[in-house]
C-alpha cells in the first residue's frame, strides 16, 4: 500500500508544558485495517539560558559565588561544568535531584589586577 501526498491527514496537537523538562507521549491511531503507535518526545528549556556575574575582589583574594541550579524536570541531573577563563575554579561535576535546587560554588581568585 502506497500513499501519495494527497492521502495525508493533519493531526494538530497542542502542548502547553508548565515546567522545563523532558515529556514523553504515545499516540495510538486505529482503523479497521491498521494500528499505528507514534512516540513523541518534547524537550522544554527555559527562555533565559544566559546569565552574567560580576566579581569584585582585591588581587590575590578569592571570592565565591554560589550559583543556584534548579531542576524542575522529572529526572535527576548529573551536570559537567566547563570553566573558561583565568582564575575561575569550581567542581567539575554536580548532581541535582529532581525538584531540587543545588548550589554550584564558583570561585574567582585573580592572580593579578584585572
Amino acid at each position: 500500500l502506497f500513499l501519495d501526498r494527497s492521502d495525508t491527514v493533519d493531526l494538530p496537537i497542542k502542548f502547553s508544558p508548565r515546567y522545563v523538562g523532558c515529556y514523553h507521549c504515545q499516540i495510538l491511531l486505529k482503523s479497521s485495517c491498521d494500528v499505528r503507535v507514534y512516540e513523541i518526545e518534547c524537550v522544554v528549556n527555559t527562555d533565559n539560558a544566559e546569565a552574567e556575574l560580576e566579581f569584585l575582589t582585591p588581587a590575590y583574594q578569592a571570592v565565591i559565588q554560589n550559583i543556584p541550579i534548579s531542576n524542575l524536570s522529572s529526572q535527576d541531573w548529573k551536570l559537567e561544568a566547563i570553566l573558561e577563563g583565568q582564575g575561575f575554579y569550581g567542581p567539575p561535576l554536580i548532581s541535582v535531584g529532581l525538584r531540587e535546587t543545588a548550589l554550584y560554588p564558583l570561585m574567582f581568585k585573580p592572580i593579578a589586577e584585572c
